[in-house]
C-alpha cells in the first residue's frame, strides 16, 4: 500500500447523495467497527452494483450512497477506483452531490498516480452524522489488493474486462491472524465456512438438533444425507455460484424425483427451504446445476427469525415465534430473471413433526412491490420465495 495524500475531515449532509468518480472504475466498500466488511455483499461493484441494504448502489449518474439508511452496523464507506493497468490515466477525484444537484464536496489527488487503485476517501460516523475523511491510498496490488486490506478475499485475481475489476470473491472474510479452513471445509465463492449459531428458544421445539451437514460438487449430481441427520423437518440451504440453472429434487424411495425445493436460474443463487428427512432411509436430493454448488442440512432452527428488519437475495424460510407481527415486504424484481416473481406462505407448525401440507398463502405478484401482509402468533415458518433482492420489516401490533 502506498500513501499518496491526506486530507482532514468534512461534514456531510445525511441525505442521499450522488458521488461521482474520475479517472477510472468505481468501487465501494461498507465497513463494520472492526474496520472490515462483514461479507461479499458489503462490496459494491460493477459485478455487484447494489448493496442488499440498497443504501449503496452504482446507478447510471454514479454512486448512490444513502447515508441515512445505511445499516447501524456500517460506520465507513470506503469509496475506490481501479484503472484497470498501470497509472491512471487521469488523477482520480471524486464529487458528491446533494439530491437538488448542490455540490457539497469535491476532492482532486494533488498529484498522479502510478498504481493501479485507489482507496480515494471515506464517509464515516461522528457525533451521530457523517463526515468525509479522504485518504488517497495507493495499491500496487491493485483491486485485488484494495478489497483484501479491508477483509475480501478474491479468489482468482486474474483481471477481467480489459483489466478492471477482479472477479469472483471467496465469500469469506478474512480476519488477522486467523488461519484459513481446512481444505474442504467449504467451497470458495458460495457459503462461508462459519455456521450461524443455532439453539431451540422459548416457543420452538419444529424439529430435531443435531449437527450440520454439508456437501459441493459442480454440475449434475445425486447426494445422499449423512445418517447421523435424524428423520423429520430440516433445513436445506443451496448455494449455486455464477450465471446458468440450478434445480434440487428429493427423491422418494423408489429413487424418484419428488417435489422440486428449488429451480432457479437466478444468478449467483442462495436459497433455504424446510423439507422432511424420512424414517428408516436417509435423506437423498438430485441437484442439477451449471456451476459450482454448495448445499447443507441444518436443523430448522437454524433459521433466521423474523423479526426487526431483514434483507436477503433469493428464496428463504424464515421462522416467527412470536405474537402476530405487520409484515413488511420491499422486493425489487426482475422480469427478465424467473419473471421477477415473489411469494408468501406461512405453517403453523404447533403440534406438528412434520411441515403441514395445509399453509396460509399470503402473497404472489412479479417485478417490484411493495406490500404488507399478516403474519400468524408463532410458531410458524414463513416460505418466502423471492427471485432477487429483497427487505422484510416485521412490524408489532397495536395493543
Amino acid at each position: 500500500m502506498e500513501h499518496i495524500a491526506e486530507v482532514t475531515g468534512h461534514w456531510m449532509p445525511t441525505v442521499a447523495l450522488r458521488v461521482d468518480v474520475a479517472g477510472g472504475e468505481t468501487a465501494a466498500l461498507l465497513l463494520a467497527s472492526s474496520g472490515r466488511v462483514r461479507g461479499d455483499a458489503d462490496l459494491v461493484f460493477h459485478r455487484q452494483p447494489e448493496h442488499p441494504s440498497r443504501a449503496v448502489r452504482l446507478g447510471p449518474s454514479g454512486l448512490e450512497i444513502d447515508l441515512a439508511g445505511v445499516e447501524s452496523e456500517v460506520g465507513r464507506i470506503v469509496v475506490a477506483c481501479s484503472s484497470g493497468h498501470g497509472a491512471f490515466e487521469a488523477v482520480p477525484a471524486l464529487g458528491a452531490f446533494a439530491p437538488d444537484g448542490a455540490a457539497v464536496l469535491s476532492y482532486t489527488m494533488a498529484e498522479p498516480v502510478e498504481v493501479p487503485a485507489v482507496a480515494l476517501g471515506e464517509f464515516f460516523r461522528e457525533a451521530g452524522g457523517w463526515k468525509f475523511q479522504a485518504l488517497g491510498q495507493g495499491y500496487g496490488a491493485g483491486f485485488a489488493g484494495l478489497v483484501e486490506e479491508y477483509g475480501i478475499e478474491v479468489a482468482d485475481a486474474a483481471p477481467v474486462r480489459g483489466g478492471s475489476l477482479p472477479v469472483p470473491l471467496t465469500g469469506v472474510v478474512k480476519v488477522p491472524g486467523q488461519e484459513p479452513p481446512p481444505e474442504g471445509a467449504y467451497v470458495p465463492g458460495l457459503y462461508p465456512p462459519t455456521e450461524r449459531p443455532y439453539q431451540l428458544v422459548e416457543g420452538w421445539d419444529f424439529g430435531p438438533v443435531f449437527e450440520p451437514f454439508t456437501a459441493a460438487g459442480h454440475g449434475h449430481d445425486v447426494i445422499t444425507v449423512d445418517a447421523s441427520v435424524p428423520p423429520g423437518p430440516v433445513l436445506v440451504e443451496l448455494a449455486h455460484e455464477g450465471e446458468g440453472y440450478v434445480s434440487l429434487y428429493p427423491l422418494d424411495r423408489h429413487n424418484k424425483d419428488e417435489e422440486f425445493l428449488f429451480a432457479s436460474p437466478l444468478p449467483d443463487f442462495r436459497g433455504s427451504r424446510v423439507t422432511q428427512a424420512p424414517m428408516g432411509r436417509p435423506l437423498r436430493f438430485r441437484i442439477t446445476a451449471t456451476n459450482r454448488w454448495q448445499l447443507r442440512v441444518k436443523p430448522v432452527a437454524a433459521a433466521r427469525r423474523l423479526q426487526g428488519t431483514l434483507y436477503g437475495y433469493g428464496p428463504e424460510a424464515l421462522l416467527h415465534t412470536g405474537p402476530g407481527v405487520d409484515l413488511r415486504v420491499d422486493f425489487r424484481g426482475d422480469r427478465n430473471v424467473d419473471g421477477g416473481y415473489v411469494s408468501l406462505h406461512t405453517f403453523e407448525v404447533e403440534g406438528h413433526d412434520s411441515l403441514p401440507t395445509d399453509n396460509r398463502f399470503l402473497l404472489s405478484d412479479s417485478g417490484s412491490l411493495r406490500r404488507t401482509v399478516p403474519i400468524p402468533d408463532g410458531p410458524v415458518v414463513v416460505r418466502y420465495y423471492a427471485a432477487g433482492t429483497w427487505r422484510l420489516t416485521a412490524k408489532e401490533l397495536d395493543s
